[in-house]
């Protein structure tokens, strides 16, 4: 059954987003924040030594949610079992999907400067990120064929969506502009994995009764780096670079006199170059169906339903294969504006954060309510989809100034209920979307202490030759007005 699954992906992309980013670990000076957040320190003076590192140690966040049939798609979680017989057709309805990834497989940062207060990091993260909206009729034709006889719905096939998966390798750097203000920048080189993306504009499938004659239509464009998920190799998850691609990250922090904290971030700039080897497609067979031969074949013998599977999901592919050519194009990354505002009152940080994407559909607004005592956290953050979905997430930090360690989920009742329903094999009916989150990570300092002045012999950066990075920039574009 789990087959099945995977031919609904398959459809979905031609075989070949919620987009949470772990809220709770904003302005918390983890590496995580010194990384996504460029502005944000990580070192603290007189308390924590000069490098830190994962050290190849688990540094990830992952986030999964489906929206629409959930009954279907709880029951596939539970049991392996994918039941489509009564999904209603016919309706127009759109289903998503939304998936990210962001995993830090290695992270590396080093105290630079006392002066200004510079860092600069290295990192190397995997990123994914998927959004795909599919019709009921596309998991029912897979199913059975026969519930379109004398029933043909309108476009019942136009699907849309696109996933990405690259490398991203980058350089970080921060420094104190003022004693209230700091600046931050990451540059990344990108190598891209894999693409594809689909958009059905008009469809439509015909039968006659008595005779079985399948007609299938599709009007749209593709994209892709492969065709089949049989052509990817492992060797394609190895950074050759043979899809290379830019990110720029640029931010600024700001505290006020009375301890309100201010972040602000263009996060991900970028774009990828997929080479000349890429596929690219625009089918249009709407004037020409594609009859199934196996279907129109009165004396032969009846299809049983995987074959019905098998040659509905060839025929798809053929329509965009015959029309497919080799040929390099550019995407974008899920590029996000981000904003946030917090106090800390005692034991407890609330902290209001804004993020929106850039190019493509969604955003957030959440609250992280912090509660800290001596080295431990723990963090409650409702978070509101612009995809109109209501988030509740969770987190537990211990951290010192060389060591930290943070769990959490953007969507734990969900998580709670997809793991219960997985473990316990529950089919029973639930209400709401299916969706599952959760993160971890794992930082270690070491080295000698970073130490204010008068605390010690030695302190990198105290030089009257140091200079300020972004004042120098900042200089250059005041002397040109």
């Amino acid at each position: 059954m789990m087959r099945k699954y995977l031919i609904i992906i398959s459809f979905l992309f031609l075989l070949n987003q919620v987009k949470a980013q772990q809220y709770g670990l904003f302005n918390t000076k983890t590496m995580f924040d010194g990384f996504e957040n460029p502005a944000q320190k990580t070192f603290v003076l007189d308390s924590s030594r000069k490098y830190a590192s994962n050290f190849f140690l688990p540094y990830f966040g992952l986030n999964a949610i489906n929206k629409g049939n959930e009954d279907i798609m709880h029951n596939l979680i539970s049991t392996g079992n994918l039941s489509v017989r009564d999904i209603p057709i016919g309706t127009n309805k759109l289903n998503n999907i939304y998936q990210n990834t962001n995993i830090y497989l290695f992270n590396f940062k080093i105290f630079k400067s006392y002066k200004y207060h510079k860092e600069i990091g290295f990192s190397w993260q995997l990123r994914t990120d998927l959004h795909a909206k599919y019709t009921n009729e596309s998991l029912a034709v897979l199913d059975d064929y026969n519930r379109f006889i004398n029933n043909s719905p309108i476009n019942p096939f136009n699907n849309s969506g696109y996933g990405q998966s690259y490398h991203q390798f980058s350089l970080a750097y921060r420094e104190n502009y003022t004693k209230k203000l700091a600046f931050g920048i990451k540059l990344s080189l990108l190598s891209g994995i894999s693409y594809n993306n689909l958009k059905i504009t008009n469809s439509a499938i015909r039968t006659e009764p008595g005779n079985d004659r399948v007609a299938l239509s599709l009007r749209g464009t593709y994209k892709a780096s492969f065709l089949e998920a049989k052509n990817l190799e492992t060797n394609d998850l190895i950074p050759t670079f043979k899809n290379p691609g830019v990110a720029l990250s640029f931010g600024t922090t700001y505290t006020s006199k009375n301890g309100i904290i201010i972040i602000a971030n263009i996060k991900d700039l970028g774009v990828i170059r997929w080479s000349k080897s890429s596929y690219t497609s625009n089918f249009d067979n709407m004037l020409n169906p594609a009859i199934i031969p196996e279907y129109n074949n009165p004396d032969a013998p009846p299809l049983t339903p995987k074959q019905q599977d098998q040659k509905i999901k060839n025929q798809i592919t053929d329509i965009v294969k015959n029309n497919v050519v080799n040929k390099s194009f550019y995407t974008l990354i899920n590029a996000k504006a981000d904003f946030l505002i917090s106090k800390t009152y005692s034991f407890y940080t609330p902290s209001i954060i804004a993020s929106k994407n850039l190019f493509y559909n969604g955003g957030d607004v959440a609250i992280v309510n912090k509660f800290h005592y001596s080295d431990f956290s723990i963090s409650a953050i409702p978070i509101y989809n612009f995809n109109n979905l209501f988030l509740f997430g969770m987190q537990g930090m211990y951290q010192t100034p060389n060591f930290e360690f943070f769990m959490g989920s953007d969507n734990l009742l969900k998580t709670t209920r997809t793991a219960y329903a997985a473990i316990k094999t529950d089919s029973s009916p639930k209400s709401g979307y299916n969706g599952a989150s959760f993160y971890m990570g794992l930082g270690i300092k070491f080295g000698y202490t970073v130490e204010h002045p008068q605390n010690s012999s030695y302190i990198p950066g105290l030089d009257d030759q140091d200079s300020s990075f972004f004042k120098r920039i900042f200089s250059i574009f005041s002397k040109k007005r």
